[in-house]
């Protein structure tokens, strides 16, 4: 393998490995009315909402921009109810994970062991918590679905959130690859802004949630993996590759 070859995939989680947003969005609800608020967000309104990466980052945004007074609020006094709501979500998330009501989306774990069959690193790179990490993927792929990936980072390890490129930054550090050897895999705006900034070419599988979003700046917009294959992959990679390489100058007498 070439050093300018294809080695790694770097994969975003909610909506890239599996479309968790609709049970995102119900395990919200259940925490605000599990915490007595008359707060329900609709798909319309969370649809928005996900413009802003990260549960609690969502939840404070929400509350300031419905309470604006609520600034006036101790800010200590804030941030535990925000952490308190997001404990109930997550709790409520990984029940739903754990009774099989979310499933990696069509073509990903196929692509996950051609990739590592073929001797590529994998990495994952999320702005959502280690545990909802692992509630997916220990349901889809076994209780050692760590040994399968080089790094993870996450909102425990990026405290920046996409669309900044910390997390990607942090995996391509922890792989010791270059962002010319790995393709991103994402779903929205934000992921992309966030792969394309560490310089990373990105692969984009849109679910109905971000369909609305700018994907000028991916490699390619698939609906999802069943339309590729590692060697489609490797063939993107290398076509991107050589368009960046500077023209020749042609020698002159």
């Amino acid at each position: 393998m070439t050093a300018s070859a294809l080695q790694a995939l770097i994969f975003d989680v909610d909506g890239t490995l599996a479309d968790t947003e609709s049970a995102h969005l119900a395990a919200f609800n259940h925490a605000f009315a599990e915490l007595g608020l008359a707060w329900h967000w609709s798909e319309a309104l969370y649809t928005e909402l996900l413009e802003i990466s990260g549960g609690k980052e969502r939840i404070r945004h929400y509350w300031l921009q419905t309470q604006p007074d609520m600034r006036a609020l101790d800010g200590q006094a804030m941030q535990d109810t925000i952490n308190q709501l997001h404990e109930l979500k997550t709790a409520h998330y990984e029940a739903t994970v754990n009774a099989g009501g979310v499933v990696l989306r069509p073509g990903v774990l196929d692509l996950i062991h051609e990739a590592l069959a073929q001797g590529l690193q994998l990495a994952i790179a999320t702005t959502t918590s280690p545990v909802n990490i692992a509630a997916l993927l220990r349901k889809a792929m076994g209780p050692d679905w760590r040994l399968n990936f080089t790094a993870i980072g996450d909102a425990s390890t990026a405290p920046i959130k996409k669309p900044h490129p910390q997390v990607y930054l942090q995996m391509l550090q922890a792989m010791q690859l270059e962002a010319s050897q790995c393709l991103a895999l994402e779903d929205s705006g934000n992921g992309l802004q966030a792969a394309t900034a560490a310089g990373i070419a990105t692969i984009l599988t849109p679910t109905h949630y971000t369909l609305h979003h700018d994907f000028a700046q991916a490699l390619r917009v698939v609906p999802d993996l069943r339309q590729v294959n590692l060697d489609t992959l490797m063939q993107w990679h290398a076509q991107h590759l050589q368009a960046k390489k500077p023209l020749a100058l042609k020698a002159t007498r």
